[in-house]
């Protein structure tokens, strides 16, 4: 006889409301003063080439070895704001609470500076708190930086509905798709197909609503 698992009313409850705060808040008209921004990051490996690869020739791919060489790793961190089509992608050694944090301040401060507030729909990664901004500056500085953000965490196993995570599946396919060496290899790469695509005003026309979520998605929703 198999053995059946079943999720806990409570959890789904708990994803259910998570999901429809995120998708309430994609349907929000845009607000200039409001931005709604959808961040992500993800790891990357850097790889270099063992043997120099073979250029292309006329009538020929270009070659290169199976063998590689670890390099180490590092983070991309992204922010995109949709309903405007632009994006932002930075390269960082690591990913704790003063990385999140130091790109949290730039966001705000460089590119937002002007919002009164921004909305900012993540994953709860335990380094995504208003906590890292503390640890990382000085209380007044973490204070002002923290009024400054509307945060919407997507629910635990619900990254697809973070937009930034589509963003990251189309920077890897269009730009990550070969071997990259160094963290200022990674940098140059992103900024350029950051820059590109914001110039084209490229962005995720987001579909899905609270309403279609309570038709599809029905068996999340706890019996009452």
């Amino acid at each position: 006889m198999k053995k059946q698992w079943c999720i806990p009313a409570k959890a789904n409850a708990e994803f259910v409301a998570r999901m429809e705060d995120v998708l309430e808040t994609y349907a929000l008209p845009y607000d200039f003063e409001i931005p709604l921004i959808c961040m992500d990051e993800q790891p990357v490996q850097l790889l270099d080439h063992t043997r120099p690869p073979e250029k292309m020739k006329p009538g020929k791919v270009r070659r290169e070895d199976y063998e590689y060489e670890r390099k180490g790793s590092c983070t991309l961190f992204l922010f995109t704001e949709p309903l405007a089509g632009w994006r932002h992608v930075c390269a960082s050694q690591r990913r704790t609470k003063s990385d999140w944090a130091e790109q949290i301040r730039e966001l705000l401060e460089v590119h937002y500076p002007k919002a009164k507030r921004i909305r900012l729909v993540m994953d709860n990664l335990n380094t995504h708190t208003l906590s890292s901004l503390y640890e990382t500056f000085s209380p007044d500085v973490a204070l002002s930086l923290a009024k400054r953000l509307e945060i919407h965490y997507t629910p635990k196993h619900g990254s697809w509905l973070n937009i930034a995570e589509i963003e990251l599946s189309a920077m890897t396919i269009q730009c990550l798709h070969r071997r990259i060496s160094s963290i200022e290899q990674l940098q140059q790469e992103v900024t350029a197909w950051k820059v590109k695509r914001n110039q084209d005003q490229k962005s995720v026309q987001w579909q899905f609503t609270t309403e279609e979520a309570r038709g599809k998605l029905k068996h999340l929703y706890p019996k009452i």
